[in-house]
């Protein structure tokens, strides 16, 4: 059997791979050592040069089947891992035939929720994942897509400005569809609670956590803040015509949420005495596509939104409120950021992301300027960040290189 290898953007360094061993066995030159989920499947992190991948071991329909559904979900912009490729036709040296493999990249930044609580991470911190669940599961369902399989261990988080954004990382059981109905919302939630509460409960049994987990609280935290959040993005609203205000304020509300509103129904009624508005396109990103316009940089929404807030800050206490807001922002990158992030040793820059990093250094400060009764230096503040704290993180991204 000759082996095939289907790929969206094809690496000649995955040729080289040992494809004729199984993956558990592969040797320690090639696997990244890094944090893993639990998976159903054999899971390896491979380093390629400068690039690192995620390859996953499982039978040929499944792997081509849930490429082709990451694929479908990046086209979308939802938050998925990249696929790569897939591999076929796999042979031992004694002509057995191996599982194919499916090959995604490896997201930066990101780790399983069990390294989480290895970390640092405390049972008080639950509800920023299931947060950050709850924003994954209504923008898949928002885009037309039933997963099927909701838990902690397909999902990878990224630190959000103190919080968490949660990327889909198993799509198998996934299904696209125009429309996903009221039913299956209710069973991805469903068998939500169910996975959620059992992860929790053993990884309080593993002695991972040292506080209880209130594992009924999560399961009834989930389900309320998902009803909120898609009752928000989707709800009907009616009111008075000489009450018009309301459509922008619902559309500021979304906007606070982090999402944008590209259509909104808007009806009234044969006299025109009422109407009613109902969002029919929403997509998160508000506040990542305005600091993207502004400086050019591409991080999660909160962070986004704190370095918006920053800005704001720069512009009042210079007073550049006349000024235009790129010119402003673009000040605020010579002068404040990039200063800021000069400071940091090359040895400390694959710990957190430098959006990350600023958030938490803007937390010092707050602290240090509590401590002193008055507002701390921000580059007095980073160094003093960077040489108590930030040194001894560990790292959270890998690269080609190490």
């Amino acid at each position: 059997m000759a082996m095939r290898i289907v790929a969206s953007r094809p690496d000649p360094a995955i040729l080289g791979l040992p494809w004729d061993t199984p993956l558990e066995e592969w040797p320690d030159d090639v696997v990244v050592p890094l944090p893993r989920g639990l998976s159903r499947h054999v899971v390896r992190i491979v380093r390629l040069r400068e690039r690192v991948y995620a390859v996953k071991e499982t039978q040929d329909d499944i792997a081509f089947r849930e490429y082709r559904m990451l694929r479908d979900l990046q086209r979308l912009g939802l938050p998925a891992v990249v696929p790569q490729g897939v591999v076929t036709g796999r042979e031992d040296p004694g002509g057995e035939e191996l599982p194919a493999a499916l090959i995604t990249r490896h997201l930066q930044f990101s780790l399983p929720y069990r390294s989480l609580f290895s970390r640092g991470m405390t049972a008080e911190h639950v509800p920023t994942l299931i947060d950050a669940i709850v924003v994954l599961l209504v923008r898949l369902h928002l885009a037309g897509f039933y997963w099927g399989d909701v838990s902690l261990s397909n999902v990878l988080f990224r630190r959000n400005a103190g919080e968490f954004a949660a990327y889909l990382v198993d799509a198998e059981t996934g299904e696209l569809h125009e429309e996903v109905s009221d039913r299956m919302r209710d069973y991805d939630i469903t068998v939500g609670c169910e996975n959620i509460f059992a992860e929790l409960m053993d990884l309080s049994a593993s002695g991972a956590v040292q506080q209880p987990i209130d594992g009924f609280g999560i399961i009834e935290l989930l389900r309320t803040r998902y009803e909120a959040l898609w009752g928000e993005l989707t709800g009907l609203e009616e009111f008075r015509a000489d009450e018009m205000w309301r459509i922008e304020r619902r559309v500021e509300r979304l906007n606070d949420l982090g999402f944008d509103v590209d259509e909104l129904d808007i009806v009234t009624d044969l006299g025109g005495d009422t109407i009613r508005i109902q969002p029919k396109v929403v997509d998160l990103g508000h506040h990542t596509r305005e600091i993207q316009s502004l400086t050019g940089m591409t991080v999660e929404d909160n962070q986004a939104r704190r370095l918006l807030n920053d800005i704001a800050s720069f512009t009042a206490h210079y007073d550049l409120g006349r000024e235009d807001r790129h010119l402003v922002a673009s000040k605020w990158m010579h002068q404040i950021f990039e200063p800021i992030m000069a400071l940091i040793p090359p040895d400390a820059t694959r710990k957190l992301e430098p959006a990350e990093i600023f958030h938490e250094i803007l937390e010092h400060r707050w602290y240090l300027s509590e401590q002193a009764g008055a507002e701390v230096d921000i580059h007095e503040t980073a160094r003093d960040y960077i040489e108590r704290f930030l040194a001894t993180k560990p790292d959270e991204a890998i690269t080609g290189e190490e």
